[in-house]
């Protein structure tokens, strides 16, 4: 409350500074209890919110909406890096094929369950489920290092969470389409298809700005700072474009990542983005759990058609984790996966995070009203619980697989080698 009576920039420049300490100094606990910094950066935003200790001004918190945009850049961008050509004709098309079972099973069982048993609206269930496609990998990929685990389970693992949000973003993007034609009061061919080819469009023009980056930047002259200054400026700018068709820059960054690693085989660029977006997505986490009203969760009064948020909540977390588990276990057996991988892939696609939390912040900007506050109340509520349990989960996966093991002829052979993605999604 103080810093209301400070001048606006005043209010602005401390709270962020108030952001960026409090994430920090969050981490320190979780580090302790071995959790993800992304679950203290939430916290943190809970904490010191307008549903919290109300030091950082609500209209601060409104103002910085456009952290969703830059954060999920900075994160599509970097799991670009992963789709080289060579490690995926090597992977070949199972991977790809578990990817769509366990992505799309888990939309399609979470928006059953939402808008035939519970009775929700049809633009909140066709949004939330296809939220539910979205997995956050770090913690689980944290343990495949902190573990040593290799063999034919992880390099699954790292494939399946690479091409995850793949799927997710193009069942978001159709959902919104269905979802804001729906709100707009007529559900018209066009309504659908047009979000869709936005989506292409964007996804095209990223691809294109991934070749003029290695043009522009891949010089031996070039210094490292006019690299990261380069990059900066193409990656903000599709931003903007996106933002302007109210497109997610997913995507499109991802495609801009994959394109330049693959023309320019440089890896240096990734390596300096990792180093400049720690503050921002941390800002950008912390932003999302002051947005968190904890208040709207567990009050009863507080329902979409009727059913309390913590219901839909609670139904959200299981069914999901159903889902999940249940689409892997399918993609494994029609790709005649060994059972190993079979029976616990899915235990380890639990988390959810990242790219979730950002595309219910653009849910809940383009839909706006009631129904957009309740996507991300519900998405922040479960991302907690599930960053507080996938990294056990996570791990329970790579020991019964035998990924690792305290017996070294235990640990199954490295069949292939796989680099393990830095993300914070």
């Amino acid at each position: 409350m103080l810093l209301q009576n400070f001048p606006m920039v005043a209010q602005i420049i401390i709270s962020v500074a108030v952001m960026l300490l409090s994430g920090f100094l969050l981490t320190r606990i979780t580090k302790l209890l071995k959790l993800p910094n992304v679950t203290a950066y939430i916290v943190a935003g809970i904490l010191i919110g307008p549903f919290g200790l109300k030091i950082v001004p609500e209209k601060v918190i409104d103002g910085m909406s456009f952290l969703a945009d830059i954060a999920l850049a900075f994160i599509a961008f970097s799991t670009g890096e992963f789709f080289r050509l060579s490690v995926l004709k090597r992977s070949g098309a199972k991977n790809i094929v578990i990817t769509l079972f366990e992505a799309l099973v888990a939309s399609v069982v979470v928006f059953c369950v939402l808008y035939f048993a519970l009775g929700l609206p049809m633009e909140f269930s066709i949004v939330l489920g296809s939220l539910a496609a979205a997995t956050a990998p770090a913690s689980t990929l944290m343990t495949i290092r902190q573990t040593g685990s290799k063999g034919d389970f992880v390099d699954t693992l790292l494939q399946v969470v690479a091409l995850d949000d793949v799927v997710g973003l193009v069942a978001f993007s159709a959902a919104m389409g269905v979802a804001m034609a729906i709100v707009a009061g007529q559900v018209t061919v066009g309504g659908v298809v047009l979000p869709i080819v936005y989506n292409i469009a964007m996804l095209a023009l990223g691809g294109a700005l991934g070749w003029v980056l290695k043009l522009l930047i891949c010089k031996p002259t070039r210094t490292g700072d006019n690299r990261l200054i380069i990059a900066l400026a193409i990656m903000l700018g599709f931003c903007g474009v996106c933002a302007f068709f109210d497109v997610s820059p997913l995507l499109g960054c991802m495609a801009m990542g994959t394109v330049y690693i693959n023309v320019s085989n440089d890896d240096r660029l990734f390596k300096q983005l990792n180093y400049f977006s720690p503050p921002i997505l941390l800002l950008f986490f912390v932003r999302s759990g002051a947005n968190f009203n904890l208040g709207a969760l567990v009050n009863v009064a507080d329902s979409v058609a009727g059913v309390p948020l913590l219901t839909i909540g609670v139904v959200y977390f299981f069914v999901r984790i159903l889902g999940k588990y249940g689409g892997a276990f399918l993609g494994c057996l029609v790709t005649k996966k060994d059972k190993r991988v079979r029976n616990f892939l899915g235990l380890a696609l639990i988390p959810q995070a990242g790219v979730a939390i950002g595309l219910a912040t653009l849910a809940a900007r383009t839909l706006g009203g009631s129904v957009g506050e309740s996507l991300e109340t519900i998405i922040l509520a479960s991302s907690v619980l599930y960053e507080l349990v996938g990294p056990a989960c996570g791990k329970l996966a790579l020991y019964l697989s035998k990924s690792y093991s305290n017996n070294i002829d235990e640990v199954v052979p490295d069949e292939a080698t796989a680099t393990a993605p830095q993300t914070t999604a």
